[in-house]
């Protein structure tokens, strides 16, 4: 799903908005913003939740309701359900950012159901790159993450569960 953006301002300031939960990443990172539409000052901005229940959709709301008030626009931010947001959706450069906070990225939907459900070992290490590790439990530090633990290093860290 494209964006339609006629205000790099407007963008710029969205690029600024950490996500909650993962500050390492924006929520243009993130994908949860589906459409921005202009019209004046007014700017009507599109956003889509992780999931259903995401908790952070308030806080984000208020975060682009703020930024965008303080640079002069008159925001209007409406959530979308559908389509439904997919892991797909996270960019490139959030896939990196991700993983050098310390959080393994998301995997194809094949290769996720693999490791969430019969323990293959292809989730690399964020800290030390290996492939020697094991699932600890389906839900890490939040629902869109699993814990993980390195066998060689011996750090837990979080894997983002595809979407």
């Amino acid at each position: 799903m494209s964006i339609k953006v006629k205000n790099t301002a407007v963008t710029d300031i969205l690029w600024g908005i950490s996500d909650p939960e993962i500050p390492v990443l924006s929520i243009m990172d993130m994908g949860i913003v589906r459409e921005i539409k202009e019209t004046g000052n007014e700017v009507m901005i599109s956003i889509t939740p992780t999931y259903s229940g995401c908790p952070a959709m308030d806080t984000i709301k208020d975060d682009i309701d703020k930024a965008l008030t303080q640079a002069g626009f008159k925001p209007i931010v409406n959530l979308v359900l559908t389509p439904a947001w997919t892991t797909d959706w996270i960019t490139e450069e959030g896939r990196k950012k991700l993983a050098d906070y310390g959080i393994a990225p998301p995997l194809d939907a094949a290769g996720d159901k693999s490791v969430l459900l019969h323990g293959k070992k292809i989730i690399k290490c964020p800290q030390c790159g290996s492939e020697n590790t094991v699932l600890v439990s389906q839900f890490g530090s939040t629902a869109c993450k699993a814990l993980f633990k390195c066998e060689d290093c011996l750090e837990p860290f979080d894997y983002f569960k595809c979407l």
